[in-house]
């Protein structure tokens, strides 16, 4: 991030027919502008962030004592919850309320005109000073967004196209796995216009405890997230397995996420032996159980009826819970 550099002095010296000694009237350049970070509720993430953030250059001095405009400072919205760290990844700055503002890099100073380097023993100096340059300083910025409900499952499973089904998110969907790297963060849209945010996370397979596959990383997110959406591919032989699998690897890396609200989504409904696998697993886990066809969207609409039970049960006692994307700034 760059500030503005400031405006450079003026040496000038002032003319009148009725006085031609009427003295130095250089005057002062105008401040460079500040990049300023603020967070607001009207930004979700930082895909639209430039990886340079530039403030504009205040003006130079004129003639007549007459100083250059300082420039406007490049205020810049990021998500609330945005923390910001140095290039030695020490954290500098946490915007974690709305409002809340960070100056990420101040502009220069304006340059003085000889105007202002007038003293008793020198009457006519033919002195200014250059506008000070602006700092530059690499940020990174990693953005703390909330994420109510995370989409938990194998390769796969069908969360993408379930979040592609809910929200106006587009995460890639293709027929292989691991076509998930990082999360994706959808809004739901209530027509109360309340808002939940669900996250597709990467992919779990076993021993992910053990930093198999995407890992820790994954583990990482599944905890920042304030319930979990546990989505099978009921058409498998033995999805049930694939539940205690999922619950074995949480609870591997923190026991207390199985305490959270939790959910398992019966996905792929429209294909052979989904109906029988449904029945095995309801008799088999004591947790809320909805069948769906993501791909088709058949019961959606009761799902995100659930999902809004869940929110509404559990955002006053949630705390912040959040997965990192990272940024870096010049």
């Amino acid at each position: 991030m760059v500030g503005g550099k400031g405006g450079d002095g003026c040496i000038s010296f002032l003319h009148l027919w009725s006085n031609e000694n009427a003295g130095p009237d250089g005057g002062d350049g105008g401040n460079g502008g500040h990049v300023i970070l603020r967070a607001s509720n009207n930004v979700k993430d930082l895909s639209l962030l430039s990886s340079v953030l530039k403030a504009d250059n205040g003006e130079k001095g004129y003639n007549k004592d007459c100083h250059g405009k300082s420039a406007d400072h490049c205020i810049v919205d990021v998500p609330i919850g945005t923390v910001i760290k140095d290039s030695e990844e020490k954290v500098v700055g946490d915007l974690g309320d709305e409002g809340l503002m960070f100056i990420a890099a101040r502009g220069g100073a304006g340059g003085k005109g000889n105007h202002f380097f007038i003293s008793d023993t020198e009457q006519a100096p033919k002195i200014s000073e250059y506008g000070a340059e602006g700092e530059d300083i690499p940020y990174t910025l990693e953005m703390r967004s909330m994420a109510h409900l995370g989409l938990i499952g194998f390769p796969n499973a069908g969360k993408s196209t379930l979040l592609r089904a809910i929200s106006r998110a587009r995460p890639k969907v293709a027929p292989y796995p691991f076509t998930t790297l990082k999360p994706y963060v959808g809004m739901v849209q209530y027509d109360d216009y309340e808002q939940v945010a669900v996250a597709d996370l990467p992919g779990l397979i076993p021993d992910s405890h053990k930093n198999r596959g995407l890992g820790i990383q994954f583990l990482q997110h599944a905890e920042r997230c304030m319930g979990l959406l546990y989505i099978l591919d009921v058409s498998l032989d033995t999805p049930w397995e694939y539940l205690d699998t999922l619950q074995f690897e949480i609870s591997q890396f923190n026991e207390n996420l199985l305490n959270r609200p939790q959910l398992i989504i019966a996905n792929k409904m429209d294909l052979p032996n989904a109906i029988e696998n449904l029945e095995i697993l309801k008799n088999r886990t004591k947790l809320p159980v909805i069948a769906i066809s993501a791909k088709l969207g058949s019961n959606i609409k009761e799902l995100l009826h659930t999902i809004r039970i869940i929110y509404d049960e559990n955002k006053d006692n949630s705390g912040y819970y959040f997965f990192y994307l990272t940024v870096y700034i010049c």
